[in-house]
Order: C-alpha cells, then structure tokens, then sequence
C-alpha cells in the first residue's frame, strides 16, 4: 500500500463520521424537535469542507505522480488530461499518405542482437544484459520536409517456434532486416533459410513465377567481437552475392555500422535519409502532434510556429495489430494483383 492509499483509508473514515454527525444534528434541530445547535451544525460543516478538499488534494497528487512516472526522465511532465488516450496511426488519422507507412520486419535467431538494434534505431541506449525479447512491436513518427511518415518495427523473435505466425508476419512486411551474428555460425545459417523463407512467402502472395530481389538487408552484429568471429567473410559474401541483398557489419554496442544500414533500409522502403537516427531530433509524442497539427493549419493558410528540421517520436502507446487486422492486410494485399483467393499461410 502507497502513502497516498494509508490517507485515503483514514479521510474516507472521517468523512463518513461527518457526514453521520450532519445527520445526527439535523435530526435534532429539525423543527418540530425545538432545539437548535448552530455550533455544532456549522462545525460538522466545515469540518466537511475541509475533508472534502483534503481528499480532492490527494487524489490530484496520485495523478501527477502517476503522469511523473510513466513520463521519461528529462521530459517535461504534462497534465494526464493531454496525454494520448490511443495509440497514433497516422494513417487512420489522415495525417500522412500510404506511401509513407512502413512495416520494418525482424528476422534472426536468438541473441544475435535485434534488440539492442532496433532500440538503437528508436534513439535509446545500448543494454547490456541480455533479456528474451517481450515487446515486439514498436512505431516511430516522423516529420520530415512537411510530411508525416510512419514507420512500424516489428521484431518476429518470438514466432521462432511458430512457422505459420512468421510467415503472416512476413506477408505483412514491406521491408526486412534479418539479423546474424558474426561469432556464431549456426544464426548465419538461419539468416539464410530466412531470405529464402521470405523470397518464398512473397513469390506465392504476389503470384510471382520469377521471385525477384527480396527487399530485405543483412546484418552481421557483434562486429566489436572481432576476435571471436566464426563466419568466414568471404563465405557471406559469396552466399549474399548471388542473393543480391546488402551487408553490413555493425555492433550494436557501439554504434559502428548502424547508421549506413539504416539508410539502406530507408532507400529499399522509399524513406528519407532522415529517418536514421543521427539525422532527426527527437521529440516527445505531444510536441510531435502539435507539430502535425501546426503544419495543417498551415496549409489552410493559418500562421503557426512549429519545427522546422526533421523530427521524430516513438509512439509509447503502439501495440501490435491484432491477427485479424495483419490478415486482412495480407488478403487486401493480394486483391491488388490478383483475384482475391483464400490466403495460405501454412
């Protein structure tokens, strides 16, 4: 139990024995009773008031430290009343173009790093203890040259075990990131039966006889652990080569590599180079509505002050779409190409 909870139980307490005292001396100063109190009855009153406002005190006080906490540090706290109630979808909410949304598929085998990676990319710090990853989904707004994009991650880790939950996330991907680690050689393997597994899943979506390039980049974390390397670069290059899908060598843990990388995967998704993480200021979510509110206004011709380089935020309230919503997306897909037909994720 919390401090404010140990005052609620007491003033709850007081309050009711007020409120019986009110009772009690409006019963005997009623006027048929002929007796009248009007110390008493004014003090129970204020008494009252007083109570009344006690409570209304600490209960403000429980929500501004519920707000503190859920902000990050440094952030300006907010009154919880301006907080977003949902999460933002751009899409959905007008404020940017399909040609700007963009789903980031992560492939890999277990601690090879996507992780830390894709907390990189959302502009955090390197962790280095290592936890099976838990949250799976991340979205990133930006604002770049007077439009909005979004970029959705979704890291597949724990579909690992799941081939027909990994290949609805595969069919729901524009671009991919799949993700080995330069001191095991066994998750360069895995990296490569995934390319095929997505080179396949997108041929028979798109009814492609031919696959052609998959819109996908390779990583080779963990390049600060150059003693302990166990895959032969040559041998990923002749591997990759014929797949003609880009490498990188990258850590992580020290940022190398990360920045070339992330502007190869904005120029297969047909994003910005501002995008990367070193090319942007990072905003909170509210300054980031205002700053897409501000730019509509001025399109109708309404004077605003807002920013005006790139810009980004990480949307705290993102959560992964529901199966049924990623089906649906797969089958919508489909219909563009072709007639719609039943889709086959086994």
């Amino acid at each position: 139990m919390n401090t404010i909870e140990k005052f609620y139980l007491p003033i709850d307490g007081i309050l009711e024995m007020f409120s019986s005292l009110t009772e009690h001396h409006q019963s005997q100063c009623s006027p048929h009773s002929g007796l009248q109190h009007p110390k008493v009855s004014n003090l129970s009153k204020t008494g009252m008031r007083i109570i009344k406002t006690m409570k209304g005190h600490w209960r403000l006080q429980e929500r501004r430290v519920a707000v503190s906490r859920s902000s990050s540090s440094g952030n300006r706290q907010v009154s919880a009343d301006r907080l977003p109630k949902r999460s933002m979808d751009l899409l959905e909410l007008g404020l940017t173009k399909p040609r700007n949304c963009r789903r980031i598929v992560v492939l890999g085998s277990p601690r090879v790093g996507k992780t830390n990676i894709l907390q990189r990319f959302l502009g955090k710090e390197f962790v280095e203890q290592y936890e099976p990853t838990t949250e799976d989904f991340h979205r990133k707004l930006f604002h770049i040259g007077g439009e909005a994009y979004q970029v959705d991650l979704l890291d597949a880790s724990s579909e690992r075990d799941f081939p027909a939950k990994r290949r609805l996330s595969i069919l729901t991907g524009d671009i991919f990131l799949v993700v080995f680690s330069l001191d095991d050689k066994d998750s360069f393997g895995e990296a490569c039966e995934l390319l095929n597994e997505i080179k396949a899943a997108r041929a028979k979506l798109l009814k492609l006889k031919n696959p052609g390039r998959v819109p996908a980049v390779v990583c080779g974390n963990k390049a600060d652990l150059e003693a302990q390397t166990a895959v032969s670069r040559s041998e990923v290059a002749r591997i990759l080569g014929e797949e003609e899908v880009p490498l990188f060598e990258t850590s992580a843990k020290d940022g190398s590599g990360l920045e070339l990388m992330f502007r190869a995967l904005a120029t297969l998704g047909g994003l910005p180079d501002e995008t990367g993480p070193s090319r942007h200021q990072t905003v909170s979510i509210l300054t980031y509505q205002s700053v897409c509110l501000g730019h509509q206004r001025g399109r109708r011709g309404i004077r605003t002050r807002g920013l005006g380089a790139p810009c980004a935020a990480v949307d705290p309230l993102a959560r992964r779409p529901s199966f049924t919503s990623d089906l649906r997306l797969v089958l919508g897909s489909s219909t563009k190409h072709n007639k719609p037909e039943k889709c086959q994720i086994q």
